[in-house]
């Protein structure tokens, strides 16, 4: 993966009018503020704890996708058990994460009995609109609007009963199915294996699949903030997201609780450049 550090930005870094030289052209993202400024915020692949019978701490269902006869329950309608127990994949032991699981729209399961553990991709989702959690937690002055991060929404769930969780989560009626697949990597919309910090998630209206970008992307303290440098990755765009609309890319950070934290932090702006074959080069990104 090509990376360069630099300060304040990377246009003397690189001068991307250079790459025809090369067989590439190089076409900046105008950004949501039509300045540039494209969005990145960051998702990853968690890894949740559950069995395949309840039992104990292990009382909250994974579902798999159900036939669609009509109009699926909202996310309030089953976690009130309008779905029959036959859809039902796993059992975890936190609410919270089978939503973060669904948010980051698929994850690893370590059922505890030493087997390898099983990867649950995205299966389709109950077609209720999205709304993000984040926002209403914002909106009710739970959570200043600086300090929303996910670490922030985990931290208040975890303040928070078990009541009033649910009664947060059921704000986003939109809700996600899965679909076991054992041994496998994880893959984004497109199918192919994602890579942590090179494979982005994008609106495909506007950046299809497998589109290769050249990204000046913000790096951040331990605290998840700005430190005035950036670095500019080759990135490919492989994912999608309900969430990511327009201007905006959602970076993979790769499995587990560090790859979380990275990705918990992440909402933040950088530059874009779209790469595409020069006229007459050949295709230059082909393998």
């Amino acid at each position: 993966m090509f990376i360069t550090r630099c300060k304040s930005g990377c246009a003397q870094a690189v001068d991307t009018r250079n790459m025809r030289q090369f067989g590439i052209d190089a076409w900046q993202m105008e950004g949501a503020d039509n300045y540039g400024n494209v969005q990145f915020t960051g998702y990853y692949t968690p890894v949740i704890q559950a069995r395949h019978t309840r039992q104990g701490e292990f009382q909250y269902p994974i579902y798999r996708m159900p036939p669609k006869r009509g109009r699926l329950p909202s996310r309030a309608e089953i976690y009130a058990g309008a779905l029959s127990d036959k859809y039902i994949l796993a059992y975890s032991n936190s609410l919270m994460d089978n939503f973060i699981m669904d948010v980051q729209g698929s994850g690893y399961i370590d059922f505890g009995d030493g087997s390898p553990l099983n990867f649950f991709s995205y299966a389709g989702k109950n077609g209720h609109a999205y709304r993000s959690i984040g926002k209403v937690l914002i909106d009710r002055g739970e959570v200043k609007k600086e300090d929303m991060s996910m670490q922030a929404i985990r931290h208040w769930g975890e303040t928070h009963s078990e009541a009033e969780v649910r009664e947060l989560l059921e704000q986003n009626p939109s809700f996600v199915f899965f679909k076991p697949q054992s041994f496998a990597p994880v893959k984004g919309a497109s199918a192919v294996p994602l890579v942590g910090r090179a494979s982005v998630a994008s609106d495909r209206s506007i950046i299809p699949p497998g589109t290769t970008l050249l990204a000046e992307v913000p790096l951040l303290d331990n605290n998840g903030k700005f430190n005035g440098q950036y670095e500019l990755r080759l990135m490919v765009a492989l994912d999608v997201g309900g969430a990511i609309k327009g201007q905006h890319f959602d970076i993979y950070q790769g499995i587990g609780p560090e790859a979380g934290h990275r990705a918990g932090w992440y909402n933040h702006y950088g530059r874009v450049w779209v790469l595409k074959t020069a006229p007459g080069a050949g295709n230059v990104f082909s393998g």
